[in-house]
């Protein structure tokens, strides 16, 4: 019997796909940059159906690409083009397992989408928050691979902050049970933290136990307008001041992104009444304090009185507040249709986000003079999403062709700062040959002896995170 015959019988016929029009959505990353091939797609449905499928990987050497919602940006979850790996992905793995309303715990499958999961959450009287982008059809397994951030990393922390317990297929296909919803658990390694942000490389996640929090009973937005990055950074503190620390999401807005989702985006309209160079989307949540409107007019005036702030904008319904988080949401989606854009992933500490941006700039100009600065992102956490976009009047394929150049200078400045190249997604197949540059060769040779104890064969979504 064929390998493909084999895979068949674990999962049924109908969950091996091999036909190339089949796999197209699971093989190209949805931006286009990278396009691979495989030998098979493989869906199962269970924890024990994936640990058949990896046994019989480990057995006859087959490589792995595991894939969530295949939303990532780095190219983590794409084969390469020879066509000899397959394709697990998770996407049949989708019960909630277990609603833990005292525990304040959900322990869901991996292939769990990101929105039901936060739905989940919603109709238990709980929040689920992790918030980001592609929450629509990203799943909590890859999330978890990747460490995802998102807008709410400043008040509840990322991914590996959310994550009590995991259940994990190795890559010897054995399966471990670490799904506890234990807050306090001293009894040696914390395993999980080894699997979250790993990308795959050490074994497929198929279960987790996750933090639930209470819902908010008030929120307030609003949409400030500053003159500088600086001024942002500043208005951030004053905020965490006034308000007790109840902020729980900042974000750093230029107008050259207000302008393309305006543009871009159908339905969405400008939502300040003049055109200014920074603005910040800021959201205050608590069950505590029922006038946020009234606070968050105090910010706001003493953030006019101090002239960081310029202008304001608060919402009078929360459809307007959506309407705003949708602005912030689609800015990534809005770039595409202006042409090629250079993308990072930065963190710096808060302290040096203003610094980074400007320094940043100058330096790509020199590189390619005219490029049109793409920078946003989440300020509470120093996270910046550094996208220099094409001029308007040069070749995309031309501008891409100096990806490596600029990105060079871009992370050689967020190191300086004493940053990182990757703050939320990852390294995959984008940052593989950066690594090396920006990581010590010891703790490359650390990372390397761990996946050779559990991946000693190497056929764990390979090429990925380290060569």
């Amino acid at each position: 019997m064929n390998l493909i015959d084999r895979f068949r019988d674990i999962v049924g016929a109908k969950n091996v796909l091999t036909d190339e029009n089949d796999m197209q959505g699971f093989v190209t990353e949805w931006r286009d940059k990278y396009i691979g091939r495989a030998r098979a797609v493989l869906l199962p449905r269970s924890t024990e159906e994936v640990a058949a499928l990896v046994r019989l990987c480990a057995e006859t050497k087959t490589p792995i690409v595991p894939q969530g919602g295949n939303t990532g940006l780095v190219g983590g979850s794409i084969p390469f083009s020879g066509g000899d790996e397959v394709i697990i992905s998770t996407r049949r793995m989708n019960r909630v397992r277990e609603i833990d309303r005292l525990n304040g715990t959900l322990t869901v499958d991996a292939g769990c989408v990101l929105a039901d999961l936060q739905a989940v959450a919603e109709e238990n009287g709980f929040i689920f928050p992790l918030r980001i982008g592609s929450e629509g059809s990203c799943q909590i397994g890859g999330n978890i691979s990747t460490n995802a951030g998102g807008v709410q990393v400043l008040h509840y922390g990322n991914t590996r902050e959310q994550v009590l317990g995991l259940e994990v297929v190795l890559p010897d296909g054995r399966i471990w049970d670490g799904l506890t919803g234990l807050r306090k658990d001293n009894t040696g390694y914390d395993l999980k933290q080894l699997f979250i942000g790993a990308e795959g490389t050490l074994g497929i996640v198929t279960g987790a136990v996750v933090k639930m929090y209470p819902r908010p009973k008030y929120q307030q937005v609003a949409m400030a307008a500053v003159p500088s990055v600086e001024a942002a950074v500043e208005f951030l503190g004053l905020a965490r001041k006034l308000s007790g620390d109840q902020v729980t999401a900042i974000e750093l807005i230029p107008r050259i992104c207000i302008d393309m989702v305006v543009k871009n985006v159908p339905a969405i309209s400008d939502p300040m009444p003049a055109r200014y160079p920074w603005h910040v989307l800021i959201e205050l949540s608590s069950s505590a304090t029922p006038d946020l409107a009234g606070l968050m007019e105090a910010i706001l005036a003493a953030g006019f009185e101090q002239e960081i702030v310029l202008d304001a904008v608060i919402p009078a319904s929360g459809a307007q507040q959506a309407m705003l988080w949708h602005l912030r949401e689609e800015i990534s989606a809005a770039q595409k249709p202006e042409g090629g854009s250079i993308k990072h992933d930065i963190s710096v500490p808060v302290s040096r986000f203003a610094d980074f941006i400007r320094e940043a700039d100058k330096a790509v100009e020199k590189i390619v003079p005219g490029f049109r600065s793409v920078a946003f992102g989440h300020i509470g956490d120093g996270n910046v999403h550094y996208n220099p976009l094409q001029p308007a009047d040069m070749d995309k394929d031309a501008y891409l062709s100096r990806w490596p150049e600029v990105s060079r200078v871009v992370h050689d400045i967020a190191v300086r700062m004493r940053g990182s190249i990757s703050a939320e997604h990852g390294i995959g197949r984008l940052k593989i040959d950066d690594l090396p540059r920006y990581k010590s060769p010891l703790e490359l040779d650390l990372m390397r002896r761990l996946k050779q104890a559990l991946d000693p064969d190497g056929i764990m979504n390979p090429g990925k995170l380290l060569k």
